[in-house]
């Protein structure tokens, strides 16, 4: 297994529509105009987070239980910054849909910015196969509120190549989050 260069990734993006849509190059801002980086980087891409929210809520002194989780324990929110309360968390997507190779595992790792503020994004492995918008999880571990940016960077994503295409993909197993489009709340 080998981790891919910024060229694969290049290729894999605009010959097979891997990553949509794609930005070829590192995105940053200056001076008073300050972006959280996102775009390719030299093994990887950074990803952005869509303008679409869930932020966790304890109003109705829910049970967290991802076999039954209850939608109530979330508030929607359509904005450019996602304010997260103290010891809390959000669900959020990327902005990028993703196709991922039948060959490839895709591993995604919070960018620093983030981590250096207390704010963790967690997200699992993107299988083989699948496809979708990735739905990221903001957890907020300071006494503080936290603020997310929509339309900037929040995480990296590495891409691992095998050597031999898996037996049984993602989509092979029909798993039940191929294909997910916006914020996708845990399913049974």
């Amino acid at each position: 297994m080998s981790i891919k260069s910024d060229k694969w990734i290049r290729r894999m993006a605009q010959e097979h529509g891997m990553i949509e849509p794609f930005v070829e190059r590192q995105v940053r801002g200056q001076g008073d105009a300050p972006v959280i980086s996102y775009g390719v980087s030299s093994y990887g891409y950074d990803v952005r987070c869509a303008d679409e929210f869930k932020v966790f809520t304890n109003i109705n002194s829910a049970i967290v239980d991802p076999k039954n989780f209850d939608e109530k324990s979330f508030v929607d929110v359509k904005s450019d910054v996602c304010i997260i309360p103290p010891n809390s968390f959000a669900l959020a997507r990327t902005v990028e849909f993703f196709r991922i190779p039948r060959d490839v595992l895709t591993i995604c790792l919070g960018k620093s910015t983030y981590a250096r503020c207390g704010i963790i994004v967690n997200v699992t492995p993107l299988e083989p196969e699948w496809e979708g918008h990735v739905t990221l999880e903001f957890s907020n571990t300071t006494t503080l509120p936290a603020k997310i940016y929509a339309n900037e960077g929040v995480a990296q994503m590495l891409f691992l190549q095998s050597d031999e295409a898996c037996e049984v993909s993602y989509k092979d197993r029909a798993g039940k989050y191929q294909g997910q489009r916006g914020v996708t709340l845990p399913r049974a």
